[in-house]
């Protein structure tokens, strides 16, 4: 005889916040079978997840049950989509369970994604595909591999019924783990409708449950708001570090906790290209991946304008404080970035010909596959320079550029190969390839073979040890005219 899943559900937003939400229960699943469970997340939520695993975790996690404590609700919240802005917004298809406070004594949301209409769904159908749910859990768990702060997800399930998009797909549901879902779009969806003290019990919740020590601070809005740039610098000097493109950095899709939230068209960059855009509907290149520290300002300027009454009752005071934060934040986020970009070459002092040395191996490497031109660059070290040397486009511009880097090496009196073994700490062997991610997608979705999608999901979850067998998922795709196209998924 199976237990029933014990959460122990809290539910602080749905108190403290109740002009931000509407409750509202999830469509039940015809016939739902589990596609992937996620036992280590299990436990660090402090959840059984030998009880999880069983047909009363996915009654729960397919929305035919609710557990006990759960008072599923649906999120309110505005946004820009694309630099124009919508009041209302809100879950269209997805349910907060709950809250549950985790083995580090860390309070995080566990959502449903895909259970159906909303009072927010604005038409749509509230449902999800099997592709769009398993590539955000692929995604997710890949990035906290790498050590990216991301929401995650804690099981897959099929829910035995079609969806209809431009084709028909057979219908998932994501559970969705969070530090919150708060976001950019929240503050702006209370300031809106032009109440003040809406926005203000808002910064007060997402100030104890994120960044508790700013209560303490003179002008606590104000530390707050700084605290959020500077979560949020971080989080995208990690992106560009990477090579990973978002693909949609609306302020809806921007959380206060600093985590990555929303992977619908994201992809990670091949072949070095600052202008890459994967998003079929970013016409302009608004979201491209050299784009993003622009939009991460432009975002948290728009994070500023619903604080403004809170930071100064005068406003012309408040506008001008908030802006010198907002000025901090490009510096803020090139100063994460360097550090990031030094490791990776295997630097740890500070030298003011750093970043010109690092923007000249950039350039240098336009053309050649970001992720393997970093992972090699440690075999310079080991003796295998013409191998690497061969990665790049132009091996002769690598060739002008290497002397300075050795040089630049030899100030930090690190042995060579110690340095070597640090930068294969930092520079991932093993990404989500895009060809690979769609393969395992396909399958899952056309054959509800889940093989590849498993074996996918084993190899990007380790992405820094090298395998023996597994050069398939460190190569780029195959040459193709056909340029790579991510969707919403919605």
């Amino acid at each position: 005889m199976s237990h029933k899943p014990q959460f122990k559900f809290d539910n602080s937003f749905a108190r403290s916040l109740e002009s931000y939400f509407h409750y509202c229960d999830p469509e039940p699943a015809v016939a739902p079978k589990w596609l992937q469970f996620n036992h280590e997340l299990a436990e660090e939520l402090g959840l059984d997840p030998v009880t999880l695993d069983s047909d009363a975790g996915l009654a729960i996690f397919s929305g035919n049950e609710t557990a006990e404590g759960s008072k599923p609700l649906a999120q309110a919240y505005a946004g820009h989509q694309f630099g124009g802005f919508s009041p209302q917004l809100g879950d269209g298809r997805a349910l907060l369970l709950g809250e549950v406070i985790d083995t580090q004594q860390h309070r995080r949301d566990i959502q449903l994604k895909g259970s159906g209409r909303t009072p927010f769904s604005r038409g749509g159908d509230g449902k999800a595909a099997v592709g769009p749910v398993l590539r955000e859990y692929l995604i997710g768990e890949a990035m906290y591999a790498l050590g990216i702060p991301t929401t995650r997800a804690l099981a897959a399930i099929a829910t035995g019924k079609e969806v209809y998009r431009e084709n028909i797909l057979p219908g998932a549901i994501l559970t969705r783990v969070a530090a919150s879902h708060i976001r950019v779009g929240t503050f702006q969806y209370g300031a809106a409708r032009g109440n003040e003290d809406e926005v203000r019990k808002l910064a007060d919740y997402a100030i104890a449950r994120h960044y508790p020590d700013t209560a303490e601070a003179e002008n606590p809005y104000l530390a707050f708001f700084a605290a959020v740039a500077d979560a949020q610098a971080d989080l995208v000097a990690q992106w560009m570090s990477i090579g990973f493109i978002h693909g949609v950095m609306n302020t809806d899709n921007m959380t206060i906790s600093g985590e990555t939230i929303d992977f619908g068209p994201c992809a990670f960059m091949e072949s070095y290209d600052p202008g890459t855009v994967f998003s079929s509907i970013d016409h302009g290149g608004r979201y491209s991946y050299a784009n993003q520290p622009q939009i991460l300002v432009w975002n948290l300027a728009r994070l500023a304008e619903p604080l403004i009454p809170l930071v100064d009752p005068d406003q012309k005071r408040a506008v001008e404080l908030l802006t010198e934060t907002i000025e901090c934040i490009q510096p803020l986020y090139e100063s994460y970035w360097l550090t990031r970009m030094r490791s990776k070459i295997g630097l740890s002092k500070e030298d003011s010909l750093d970043s010109q040395l690092i923007q000249d191996l950039l350039k240098v490497m336009e053309g050649t596959d970001f992720t393997l031109a970093f992972r090699r660059l440690s075999q310079v070290l080991r003796g295998e320079r013409e191998i690497v040397r061969n990665l790049f486009k132009k091996p002769n511009d690598f060739d002008e550029w290497e002397p300075r880097w050795r040089k630049r090496l030899e100030q930090e009196g690190v042995a060579t190969e110690e340095t070597a073994q640090a930068m294969d700490r930092v520079n991932p062997i093993y990404i989500p390839r895009n060809h690979k991610v769609e393969e395992a997608l396909a399958a899952a979705t056309h054959q509800a073979d889940m093989t590849f999608f498993s074996k996918l999901l084993t190899i990007v979850t380790r992405p820094f040890e090298e395998v023996e067998g597994n050069e398939a998922y460190a190569e780029p795709a195959p040459a193709t005219s056909i340029p790579y196209r991510t969707f919403c998924g919605t």
